[in-house]
């Protein structure tokens, strides 16, 4: 964490300096609600997110609750030590695309077996999500895709220069 300061976390705040590594998955009880367009492309009660070491937290949504006819299977995969290769979407709506925006993991390892074909979306290619009613913010970078909101404190790698964290 060269360069950065650790934030400490305040009243009901968490560090993501304080998650772990390897990765942990959790429920989330909380609304979260996801708009590209003027569709809501998700709305769930069920979702999941994965807490990792610098990262902002990462939202997997259950299939059953996201419209998926928006999302068309794309090229391409990618690989994650801890829950495998992942697939990519692209999301479709009125005639606009965003390439890759959305991303599922369709034979995870066992410790996140619960994710299979849950979908993320990165926070900074849809017009809006939230979770909780509250607007979050998107991790820098075009990799990571964690969510921000004002619960959360950092530094969060993701940008220029922090890669290497």
């Amino acid at each position: 964490m060269i360069g950065r300061q650790r934030v400490e976390p305040g009243p009901g705040q968490e560090s993501v300096w304080d998650y772990p590594r390897p990765p942990r998955m959790e429920d989330v009880e909380e609304k979260v609600k996801i708009v590209f367009g003027d569709v809501t492309l998700a709305y769930t009660t069920r979702a999941k997110r994965v807490l990792e070491t610098s990262h902002p937290p990462v939202y997997y949504i259950p299939p059953e609750d996201i419209r998926m006819e928006h999302l068309k299977p794309s090229g391409g995969t990618s690989y994650c030590e801890w829950k495998g290769r992942a697939g990519y979407y692209d999301v479709e709506v009125d005639g606009r695309t965003e390439e890759r925006a959305a991303w599922f993991y369709p034979s995870p390892t066992p410790s996140f077996r619960d994710l299979k074909d849950y979908v993320a979306f990165y926070p900074s290619r849809m017009d809006a999500c939230w979770v909780g009613g509250e607007k979050v913010e998107a991790q820098e970078g075009d990799f990571y895709g964690g969510w921000i909101t004002s619960s959360i404190v950092g530094p969060f790698k993701g940008s220029f220069g922090t890669w290497g964290w």
